[in-house]
């Protein structure tokens, strides 16, 4: 397996604003089921979505635990998040 298609933790923007975090083992398939409205039943009605910002795992244990922990963050931690991440990319 690839190792960018490895285990995912990504978050997305809907199309409402709001953020949806989640876990994968192949970004493109999920991202294309988001927005076909046959992903997570919370991004259904929220389409199309955007990719903000994702992090490679080795475990499915390892991305599943950041979920967890992205998801217990209010909206601006997540967005502070995403920034350093972005910020991280540009160095």
């Amino acid at each position: 397996m690839p190792e960018e298609n490895r285990f995912v933790t990504y978050i997305l923007s809907c199309v409402d604003g709001s953020l949806y975090t989640g876990w994968t083992n192949d970004l493109e398939r999920r991202l294309e089921a988001h927005n076909n409205g046959t992903g997570a039943k919370y991004t259904r009605s929220r389409t199309p979505v955007k990719l903000l910002a994702c992090w490679n795992f080795e475990s499915k244990v390892e991305a599943m635990r950041m979920e967890y922990k992205i998801k217990r963050l209010p909206r601006r931690q997540k967005m502070s998040l995403i920034e350093n991440k972005d910020s991280e990319a540009k160095n």
